[in-house]
């Protein structure tokens, strides 16, 4: 599993996922629309922290810099 996601990448999906938490515990957001962007963020914290993407393969997509 080669790493396929860049700084930048990580950086918006950790946002995201922050995003999504305080829309949760302020009540904003509630029932399966609370329950489908949790499983969202689940799955975008997980990809951030270990850099890769399964989404990217099928599509060829990297945001991650190649080594020289």
């Amino acid at each position: 599993m080669k790493k396929n996601m860049g700084t930048a990448d990580r950086i918006i999906r950790i946002l995201a996922v922050i995003a999504i938490g305080v829309l949760y515990y302020t009540n904003l957001i509630s029932g399966t629309l609370a329950i489908v962007l949790l499983i969202i963020a689940i799955i975008f914290i997980a990809t951030s922290l270990i850099s890769f993407c399964p989404l990217y393969l099928p599509f060829g997509i990297r945001t991650r810099r190649s080594n020289p």
